[in-house]
């Protein structure tokens, strides 16, 4: 290996603000070593996502919650210890459960403190549910079992399947659950070592590892932008914001790159130079398969996007929304207005 080479795949978590202690359970280490999994990258093997997607604040909202996951109770909701809870009225008294022990704590919790985190483990199209549902649950386990109740239930009702997991924030001795960026990331990498023990193909990378530099679209907004553009809103401030300074780029000749972009570029050329030098070492190998990895690595490194931002992007959505108001009318033969 080129040495640095694995910093490619290392999230972007400053270390020094990592807590030394975690209710998390240890990375695990068995899924092959650097060279699996630069052959699965090089593959663009599926990507999982595991996402908090909220926190419940009392026990009405988390009973609201858990209705909205299992459906009103046509769904199953799965426990830690294999139960099922079948009925609406199980459900409440889930609900009721976990509200009368965070309130067992109740001097050391602060009002604001949840009283469950919501988790959302996804998989691309064509991923067999029931292999999503089975790595879901051996996740939960690995990551909560003995620490923190839970319960969870797949949905299959997108092309997406996933799994909605609720965790409850006080665990058994007390400790508060608070996941940060590193420990995401040991969920996502966990997630992916559960799906690939069952035999999917899956990886966890970092955007940069995989040449995408635009983050995506927080649900808050994009649920602002899909009403607007139903005609049922007005567009949010922040994309207001983000066209006003993409009209700069579009038609006022602002197309210097901002630091912040710069820095993108540089960063994305460094991760793309330690590919490169990774594919030129296996390529000098005796060996043919490692010969062959290292001519995959090149043909990643070529397939990757340029680096993009969301200022850019929307300068030329801005150009071409001109550019067609520009156009003749083909019947009238005069220019639109722009």
């Amino acid at each position: 290996m080129v040495q640095g080479f694995e910093d490619v795949w290392r999230p972007p978590v400053r270390q020094r603000i990592v807590r030394p202690r975690t209710v998390l359970r240890p990375l695990p280490t068995s899924d092959g070593g650097a060279r699996a999994r630069l052959e699965r990258i090089a593959a663009r093997a599926p990507e999982v996502m595991v996402k908090v997607t909220g926190r419940t604040r009392d026990a009405a909202h988390l009973r609201a919650h858990l209705d909205y996951i299992s459906r009103n109770g046509q769904l199953e909701l799965e426990g830690a210890d294999g139960a099922l809870i079948i009925s609406r009225r199980d459900v409440a008294d889930l609900a009721d459960e976990w509200g009368a022990s965070a309130t067992l704590g109740q001097k050391a919790r602060r009002k604001d403190s949840p009283l469950s985190h919501s988790v959302i483990l996804s998989m691309p199209a064509g991923t067999n549910n029931i292999v999503v549902r089975d790595a879901a649950r051996s996740f939960a386990a690995g990551m909560f079992a003995g620490r923190h109740d839970y319960v969870f239930t797949l949905h299959t009702d997108t092309p997406r399947p996933h799994v909605h997991l609720a965790i409850c924030s006080r665990g058994h001795a007390g400790e508060r659950l608070n996941p940060k960026k590193a420990d995401l990331e040991l969920w996502r990498q966990t997630f992916a070592q559960a799906l690939r023990d069952r035999g999917v193909e899956a990886e966890a990378t970092p955007r940069r590892a995989r040449g995408v530099t635009r983050k995506a679209e927080r649900t808050p907004l994009r649920k602002i932008r899909e009403r607007q553009e139903a005609g049922n809103g007005p567009m949010a401030q922040v994309r207001r914001s983000a066209y006003r300074e993409a009209a700069g780029a579009a038609f006022q000749g602002q197309t210097d790159r901002t630091p912040w972009e710069q820095r993108i570029v540089a960063r994305q050329q460094a991760v793309r130079s330690l590919y490169l030098a990774q594919a030129q070492l296996l390529g000098r190998s005796s060996d043919p398969t490692e010969r062959a990895l290292g001519t995959k690595v090149e043909a990643f490194v070529r397939s990757m996007p340029q680096p993009d931002t969301q200022r850019l992007a929307l300068a030329r959505q801005l150009r071409e929304a001109n550019a067609q108001l520009g156009r003749s009318d083909p019947e009238t033969g005069k220019e639109r207005g722009r």
